[in-house]
């Protein structure tokens, strides 16, 4: 008997740049085609990382890929990059990094300079975190090729005791909780290119947020619903997606969130929404209600997340939606990043 054919949904003639910024595209692409095909029917929300059981032993699973351009930029560069986002992915799905597999693709005529900064930064990244560089590849291709360097990485962690996540135990009176201030990475990669006739001090927030997910665990482990990092497609894309996954609404206080000056003008003068600016060391978690206060002390508490704040709650309506809500009580419907204003940030 013939086995059914995947229900295959993606209709999009051929892949744009739009595909890989972590908003609708990207979802059409995974959940229209990719998923399906690898995969199956899905039969619970896509998340950072997979959780599995391996005869009795449970561990966490993800992997990423970096191809950020310019490889360098204020606090950060590609290889701290690859190794703080495969950390953070694992350290918001309720897990603690614990090894990492890492892949280079270089390019021919590539400087032994800049390949030996980005190992070198990696090792100190991967010390600072507490993770063992296991193992990896190399591969070379020709020259204008790979953009210099690309970086994928395999991370494999355990989970973290007392934390169970899942946009199925969102509760209406949840708090929406945020790690600090948004849209620096996004941003700072932005002026590192020089595209933008805009000067301003500001630095990558690319760092590890396992101390402060495990502060956040000690503190109110039993009230921790979800979390998640805001990378590609920012605040808004997350909170979407959660909103999607649980059914319910996601108002945010507007005036709560925390943005620097620096880039709110930036978006101002590029037309942008700081909600949908990626970011590299922040993360969301929705949080019950009698958790929410020890929740936001313990994170003030940890360091790095001295500028958290509680920026919105879980409503019952709208339905699957994230709202606005201005100081004056006007609303707004936020909706996820559509299109790709800011490419090769991550």
């Amino acid at each position: 008997m013939t086995a059914a054919l995947p229900k295959i949904s993606f209709r999009d003639p051929q892949i744009e740049m739009a595909h890989g910024a972590g908003g609708k595209a990207s979802r059409r692409l995974i959940e229209g085609l990719i998923a399906p095909l690898l995969c199956g029917p899905l039969t619970e929300p896509l998340g950072d990382a997979a959780h599995i059981d391996l005869n009795g032993t449970r561990i966490a699973i993800t992997a990423d890929s970096f191809v950020v351009q310019p490889l360098r930029f204020p606090g950060g560069s590609i290889g701290e990059l690859a190794v703080n986002g495969t950390v953070n992915d694992l350290a918001v799905s309720g897990a603690r990094a614990q090894a990492l597999l890492v892949t280079y693709v270089l390019e021919a005529g590539l400087t032994t300079s800049v390949l030996e900064a980005e190992i070198r930064a990696m090792a100190d990244a991967a010390a600072r975190a507490g993770v063992v560089i296991a193992g990896g590849d190399t591969k070379v291709v020709e020259n204008g090729k790979a953009d210099r360097m690309y970086i994928t990485t395999a991370g494999i962690g355990t989970p973290i005791a007392g934390l169970s996540l899942s946009a199925a135990s969102v509760r209406p009176g949840d708090k929406v909780l945020l790690s600090g201030p948004i849209g620096d990475h996004g941003i700072t990669v932005l002026l590192a290119r020089g595209e933008l006739d805009f000067e301003a001090e500001l630095g990558s927030d690319t760092r590890s947020v396992l101390p402060m997910v495990e502060a956040l665990a000690k503190a109110a482990g039993p009230g921790i619903r979800w979390m998640r990092d805001p990378t590609r497609g920012g605040v808004a894309t997350s909170l979407n997606e959660l909103a999607r996954d649980c059914k319910l609404a996601v108002a945010l206080i507007e005036e709560r969130i925390p943005v620097r000056d620096v880039v709110r003008g930036a978006c101002e003068l590029l037309g942008l929404d700081p909600l949908h600016i990626a970011n590299e060391g922040q993360f969301l978690a929705v949080i019950a209600e009698e958790y929410a206060e020890a929740a936001l002390q313990a994170l003030r508490a940890a360091p790095g997340g001295e500028e958290a704040a509680i920026i919105g709650e879980i409503r019952e309506q709208p339905a699957a939606t994230v709202l606005g809500v201005a100081g004056y009580g006007g609303t707004r419907v936020i909706d996820m990043l559509v299109g790709d204003p800011l490419p090769r940030i991550c």
